[in-house]
């Protein structure tokens, strides 16, 4: 039988290519890390049912190839999202540059100029700084920047898991927070089973 939801929402993960989009997306589902994951062809989606701010979700989490090649193919995925999740590479600053392109096509493909969306900056491969890892943008500048554009911004580690699942429950927590985002969040229906042909029901045709 189906998992009863309260809600069903659609989250996206957009970023350049290796800065670990398709990494979150196996913690946080499957809470799995895949050292050689291949890079995304096109999307990937899988799904997730959690319970935030004690309401029920089932969260359908899209992985967006980073690559320019498939930047046609993706633009469509960004209907009906509620959410989006901008990601970088903490150690790679030319990914949190290219941010403004991303968040250009968040204007461009998602409702009222990019505001009909919850947006969220995530800073991943933080576990990289306990190493050799130089930290190539500060936590002061993603921050001023996230909060300039209208969003938080939030550390996190596919790899150790740090953060993995605040930043998705940070982000259904504020989608709940908003009417008109969950005006677009259809709930379970109860599923109807129909007898077969030619099956005794009683009666005449209805």
């Amino acid at each position: 039988m189906a998992t009863a939801y309260d809600h069903l929402l659609k989250l996206l993960l957009i970023g350049d290519a290796g800065v670990g989009k398709s990494s979150l997306l196996l913690r946080f589902c499957d809470d799995t890390y895949d050292e050689h994951i291949q890079s995304t062809i096109g999307v990937d989606f899988k799904v997730k049912h959690a319970t935030v701010d004690s309401k029920r979700v089932k969260l359908t989490v899209w992985d967006t190839a980073g690559q320019e090649r498939f930047r046609t193919l993706t633009s469509s995925y960004y209907r009906g999202a509620h959410a989006v999740l901008l990601v970088y590479d903490v150690t790679r600053r030319d990914t949190f540059e290219n941010l403004a392109e991303w968040l250009k096509e968040v204007s461009s493909y998602s409702p009222n100029a990019g505001e009909g969306v919850v947006k969220l900056l995530v800073g991943n491969k933080s576990d990289l700084l306990d190493g050799e890892g130089v930290e190539a943008v500060t936590m002061d500048e993603a921050d001023a920047w996230a909060r300039a554009n209208g969003m938080l911004f939030l550390k996190a580690s596919a790899k150790n898991k740090e953060g993995v699942v605040e930043c998705f429950n940070e982000v259904v927590s504020r989608i709940l927070s908003r009417p008109d985002l969950l005006a677009n969040s259809a709930p379970s229906k109860p599923r109807i089973t129909l007898q077969p042909q030619g099956a005794d029901q009683g009666g005449g045709c209805c």
